[in-house]
């Protein structure tokens, strides 16, 4: 299985091209921190990310140098030979799903040509209905079902527990 999920924050704005064949390709970088850091070693690895097609038009259109995102893809190691016949090698992660993993800035404006597809991005939470969702989740409520509701009066009380 080929499988790999890395949360991190873009190092620049994503690179946009299009193919011979007119298929959006887009490339950036992620900086994904170590959860340990030994003396002498830097803090992140910086991992290559390419998105095809439609996640590569979402990344043109919404992700930007310094957003922290989740990218859950495969690896992918690519070699060529350049003019003077030497031999490249690259390791990067071809891009599946694509989710943000902060809140947008506030001071980002919103590009009213682009359109969000649902199944590429999580959608951003409301701080305000979510924290009232939860404070309504821990309260003790009479509208949360009971066993009684559940289970007709004649038949609880021959239930052996």
């Amino acid at each position: 299985m080929n499988k790999v999920i890395l949360m991190g924050r873009l190092t620049r704005d994503p690179e946009f091209r299009l193919t011979a064949n007119n298929t959006p390709v887009a490339n950036f970088t992620l900086a994904v921190n170590r959860r340990f850091k030994r003396e002498n070693d830097q803090d992140a690895d910086f991992i290559p990310i390419v998105a095809w097609s439609r996640l590569a038009e979402f990344s043109k259109n919404y992700l930007k140098k310094g957003r922290q995102v989740v990218v859950i893809g495969r690896l992918q190691l690519r070699t060529w030979d350049d003019e003077a016949n030497r031999r490249h090698y690259i390791t990067e992660v071809v891009a599946e799903e694509i989710y943000f993993a902060e809140p947008k800035p506030k001071d980002v404006p919103v590009d009213s040509e682009a359109e969000v597809k649902e199944d590429v991005v999580l959608p951003e939470l409301d701080e305000e209905i979510l924290e009232s969702d939860l404070e309504d989740f821990f309260e003790e409520d009479s509208k949360l079902p009971t066993k009684s509701d559940d289970i007709d009066e004649g038949i609880e009380d021959d239930l052996p527990f």
